[in-house]
């Protein structure tokens, strides 16, 4: 069994923010498969997708997003999941805007969401997909950046990031982290000379 976490702040205030690409990839995933979301035994909710292998479980966490943690490791307890079968997938804004990236390992990068899944499992070893929102205007505050809605004229890339970051999740299911690497990490790769891994201070508490 495999298990998909997207990381976003629950609740009608920040639908639709940037902070929550991690839970519009879910999303689309939960309706390509006709998967409704229920509550969990956990403090998320989920939606059950049948495949080939166990299955996968779509989730999305309760907890405001610095505490995604503590659900995403009662999940993987519940379930009996190894590290090996878990994806988190999160937004991230050192990534240009619709840029998608996928690692199988690494460090929080300054996101902490991220920060708290890897204290509460005590391990980066674990599959994470990134979703570019870009850093925006660098005189804007980065936590009023992240908690507003997109501009119009990004609406089109980010609708399409998020469907290419399901297609990235699907495939995680079913091959894993190494294949969705070689097929999307590829054509979406950074800019050269540019690092993409880079810790970003200002990441808020949100």
């Amino acid at each position: 069994m495999k298990l998909i976490v997207g990381l976003g702040n629950p609740g009608r205030r920040y639908r639709d923010t940037r902070h929550n690409v991690g839970f519009g990839v879910v999303d689309e995933l939960a309706s390509r498969f006709g998967a409704p979301f229920e509550a969990a035994p956990v403090d998320a909710l989920m939606a059950r997708v049948r495949a080939e292998g166990g299955g996968v479980i779509l989730a999305k966490p309760l907890t405001l997003m610095n505490l995604s943690g503590t659900a995403v490791g009662d999940l993987l307890r519940y379930f009996r999941i190894d590290l090996a079968g878990l994806l988190v997938v999160a937004d991230d804004v050192n990534l240009p805007l619709g840029r998608i990236r996928a690692r199988a390992r690494g460090s929080d990068g300054g996101h902490k969401g991220l920060r708290s899944v890897i204290g509460q499992l005590g391990s980066e070893e674990f599959a994470r997909l990134r979703v570019g929102i870009g850093r925006g205007d660098l005189r804007r505050d980065l936590a009023d950046h992240v908690l507003a809605r997109f501009d119009p004229d990004e609406r089109a890339p980010m609708d399409a990031a998020i469907a290419r970051a399901a297609d990235a999740a699907g495939l995680f299911a079913a091959e894993g982290i190494d294949s969705v690497m070689n097929r999307y990490n590829r054509p979406d790769g950074p800019p050269a000379g540019q690092e993409d891994d880079g810790r970003d201070p200002r990441e808020p508490e949100s």
